[in-house]
């Protein structure tokens, strides 16, 4: 096998080179970010991921770093129990953590930072630095995030579209509010529909939340400074529960993301001549799937088994395609049965739908 490039040391890039380290193929990450740069803040991983995670990681020193959610509960705004449903193997644990997981896979040498790769526009299927040097590669796996530029160069006329929902994400550390939770998932819903608080364990003293909102209906500041999203979380979630008032106000907003979710309006290929894309560089998957880390985690197991076993790399490519497309248009469509869902008066909602697709 020649030498691989890997674009972008997030969770897929990690990942696969994870599987790439195992088996001893050679390649070398390039990530456009400085190496302490951990935006970003927490997964949902079903026992599928964790089995295909597992592969990789030590799974003692994954149960660590994050938290197995017991049980599912649904409530109304103001904190009335609609809806209860116990979780198995479900578990939740920050990016930051599971980034320095993976990341210990990688020795040192085989990682670049702080360096942008582009399709160069004079060679076809040619990536170079930002110096203008091409990469010393004979393929490329391109893992450079849900609106990826080497995909939207290499697939000119794909339809990028806003979905009709928006998160904003924290974390908070307080012990109070992560005992009061006894490892449950705590999703709190508008009676209007299109406005929903969810909370998740992420240890002892730290919790995850996050609010997802119709942005046409919760209109939101073009301008997402942190004293933006700080006053509209006070603004919108000031009359919710308690529970809830009290994370939006005893958080800090040093590190908060807004998260404008985009999705493809239909799936490219996942490759093209000597690059092939994937996770959500190849599938952008809207949250409510809670699917994005698991799919990466089994784009990259199956894309590298197809590298070892298929001596031609287009049948590699055409085999990790045909593999995994199918199940990807599966959390597409489930998705967008949530989001549609999500959107709804609460009390026309399919009661106690789980927040995860499953295939």
């Amino acid at each position: 096998m020649n030498k691989i490039a890997v674009v972008g040391a997030g969770i897929s890039g990690l990942s696969i080179a994870s599987y790439l380290e195992k088996h001893q193929l050679d390649y070398h990450i390039y990530e456009r970010r400085k190496k302490d740069d951990l935006t970003g803040h927490g997964f949902l991983l079903p026992k599928e991921g964790i089995e295909y995670l597992s592969q990789i990681v030590d799974p003692s020193l994954l149960y660590k770093q994050g938290n197995f959610l017991k049980k599912y509960i649904r409530y109304s705004h103001q904190g009335k129990i609609l809806a209860e449903k116990e979780l198995h193997d479900v578990f939740v644990i920050s990016r930051s953590s599971l980034i320095d997981i993976l990341a210990r896979n990688i020795p040192a040498e085989k990682i670049t930072y702080e360096e942008t790769v582009i399709p160069c526009t004079l060679q076809k299927g040619k990536l170079k630095k930002h110096d203008g040097t091409y990469l010393d590669s004979d393929l490329a796996i391109v893992s450079d995030g849900s609106k990826s530029r080497i995909r939207r160069e290499t697939f000119q006329d794909e339809v990028m579209r806003t979905v009709q929902e928006y998160e904003i994400v924290n974390i908070i550390k307080c012990k109070e509010i992560a005992a009061c939770l006894e490892d449950n998932f705590m999703k709190y819903h508008h009676e209007d529909g299109g406005l929903t608080f969810g909370i998740l364990k992420l240890s002892e003293d730290t919790a995850l939340w996050y609010a997802q909102f119709d942005h046409e209906k919760y209109k939101i500041s073009e301008a997402s400074t942190v004293e933006n999203l700080k006053s509209y979380m006070f603004e919108i979630f000031n009359d919710w529960d308690p529970m809830v008032s009290s994370i939006v106000k005893g958080s800090n907003y040093e590190n908060v993301h807004l998260w404008r979710v985009y999705e493809l309006e239909k799936l490219n290929p996942f490759f093209n001549d000597n690059i092939v894309f994937i996770g959500d560089a190849a599938h952008p998957l809207i949250p409510f799937t809670s699917q994005g880390v698991t799919s990466a985690l089994k784009d990259s197991f199956t894309l590298t088994q197809c590298l070892i076993t298929e001596k031609n790399r287009v049948n590699a490519f055409r085999k990790y395609e045909a593999e995994r497309k199918p199940e990807i248009e599966i959390h597409i469509r489930n998705g967008r049965t949530l989001l549609n869902e999500f959107l709804k008066p609460l009390h026309q909602q399919t009661e106690n739908i789980l927040p995860i697709s499953y295939k």
